[in-house]
């Protein structure tokens, strides 16, 4: 992955962490505690995959774990 790539993809994650973030809190004054669980589960997916701790894909994952 080259360096534009990554920085690219670095924003991407962050921008949509922060989406998250407030959706999370719009669920959570709205009182739909499940929406806001759900969307928790987003956000710290999110953080997982920025920090490079989750792949991409979990097709890919699969197949890497098999070969």
């Amino acid at each position: 992955m080259n360096a534009h790539h990554g920085r690219r993809r670095s924003e991407t994650l962050e921008y949509m962490q922060s989406m998250l973030a407030q959706l999370r809190t719009m669920a959570e004054a709205e009182r739909c505690d499940m929406l806001a669980y759900l969307i928790e589960m987003a956000y710290l997916e999110v953080g997982d995959l920025a920090r490079g701790e989750r792949p991409s894909s979990v097709r890919e994952h699969k197949r890497n774990r098999t070969a």
